[in-house]
């Protein structure tokens, strides 16, 4: 587990054992990503408050956040809800802060946090979200609830689930729903495709390692890669 700590100019990241699957055993990965002023916090997830690295983790937030103009938490994934409710209970009042995600994201939440839903847009398709530092890319057909997020500015594209990193440290992805090879390569495959023509340098996974150099080519060679069924 660590404290938020920048990877390259303007993305951090920290890890945080995994809230519900194989917790002994998985640290899944949150990034912080710095655009101009604005903050963009992706899938964050802090440890619980009986944790002894609570405290740490959202000191090196504070220290993050509370130097930008604004903050704009992004779920990728509904079930990557995580901290962001608690983060935007922690920011708003002292910050303009946002949370962008998928409709189903409001499910997760506790209390009546606003949320703005990421529009919906074709598979192989983005749309720009968080203020124009983002782009929520709609993926699969019918079109997953997943949203990969891609950073112009910073040449970055975060992931929650669909491409992983292997122990190696090569991408791959991470095929969940079971379905036929023929079912992988006509429906969801061609809706990655477009993501492997965006200018990205750093390709963020929250399993596994990140891709900081080439990222471009590491995500081309995981798309004509057979898909994983699991990581590791």
């Amino acid at each position: 587990m660590t404290t938020p700590a920048e990877l390259v100019p303007g993305i951090h990241s920290w890890t945080t054992p995994h809230p519900e699957y194989r917790t002994a055993a998985e640290e899944v990965v949150s990034y912080a990503l710095l655009v101009g002023h604005v903050i963009a916090l992706v899938d964050p997830l802090v440890p619980p408050a009986q944790d002894p690295e609570h405290d740490t983790v959202l000191a090196g937030l504070d220290r993050l956040v509370l130097g930008a103009s604004r903050l704009e938490l992004l779920v990728s994934i509904p079930y990557h809800t995580r901290s962001t409710e608690l983060l935007f209970e922690r920011y708003w009042g002292r910050l303009a802060t946002r949370v962008w995600g998928h409709a189903a994201v409001r499910k997760r939440f506790a209390w009546d946090t606003p949320l703005n839903e990421i529009p919906k847009a074709k598979a192989g398709q983005g749309v720009e979200v968080a203020g124009g530092i983002a782009e929520a890319w709609a993926i699969g057909n019918p079109r997953r609830y997943e949203t990969p997020l891609y950073f112009p500015d910073l040449r970055a594209l975060a992931f929650g689930d669909a491409v992983v990193a292997l122990e190696t440290g090569e991408l791959r992805v991470w095929d969940q729903s079971g379905g036929s090879p023929d079912w992988y390569e006509r429906r969801l495959l061609p809706t990655l495709k477009p993501l492997a023509a965006l200018d990205v340098e750093r390709v963020l996974v929250t399993h596994g390692a990140p891709v900081l150099r080439d990222g471009r080519r590491a995500l081309a060679d995981a798309l004509a890669a057979p898909p994983v069924p699991m990581y590791w």
